[in-house]
């Protein structure tokens, strides 16, 4: 089996663990990984392999549900400029953070004390890319990661922390400053290419 075909396996395979976690939660459950793994038709020795307690398994599903919803609009998805992507992205992101504050700062919080050092899902990342993919051959690869990378900092509840906790900003002009750096870094990636004669 190739490289990739493992890698969207692997996707898979932890994206019907968490489905199903979500189902049983749905259901007035707390599911064991065992549970989850019998449930979901897959063998518990692999469903351990990806998640190591109930409780990582439980955020993540929850963390799932409440991220489903971001998406780009068909109408920017089609037609719209890479600018107008990424704002809607980023806006998007940082409104669902914002909504479910307390689930992810408690999600952050577990990831940074627990002993068995919770995998996040970086959900933030195939987001960003998408919105980023007419500039995929635009870009030289090192210039677009740079720039993927330095987005991945403004768009989860990281960004939200410091905008509220240290910066003392509320919701609303947090967000305005989020957009607002992501375009700045888009414009600095776009001014590089531009410099070096990349077209």
């Amino acid at each position: 089996m190739k490289k990739t075909e493992r890698v969207n396996q692997k996707k898979r395979t932890r994206a019907e663990l968490l489905r199903t976690a979500r189902q049983l939660i749905e259901a007035g459950g707390h599911p064991s990984v065992a549970e989850v793994a019998d449930a979901a038709g897959i063998s518990r020795a692999t469903a351990y392999r990806y998640f190591s307690t109930p409780d990582e398994m439980v955020h993540e599903a929850v963390l799932d549900a409440v991220a489903d919803g971001v998406r780009l609009p068909d109408s920017i998805a089609v037609s719209g400029t890479v600018e107008e992507r990424l704002d809607e992205i980023v806006g998007q992101i940082f409104r669902m953070v914002a909504a479910n504050e307390s689930v992810f700062r408690t999600f952050l919080a577990t990831s940074i004390t627990s002993d068995t050092q919770l995998r996040r899902g970086g959900r933030r990342i195939p987001w960003l890319t998408e919105a980023l993919e007419p500039l995929r051959l635009r870009l030289a690869k090192d210039v677009f990661d740079r720039l993927l990378y330095g987005l991945s900092m403004l768009t989860g509840i990281e960004s939200l922390v410091v905008l509220r906790d240290i910066c003392d900003v509320d919701p609303q002009e947090g967000e305005r400053i989020v957009r607002w750096s992501a375009q700045a870094m888009l414009a600095k990636a776009l001014a590089e290419e531009t410099s070096t004669g990349r077209k």
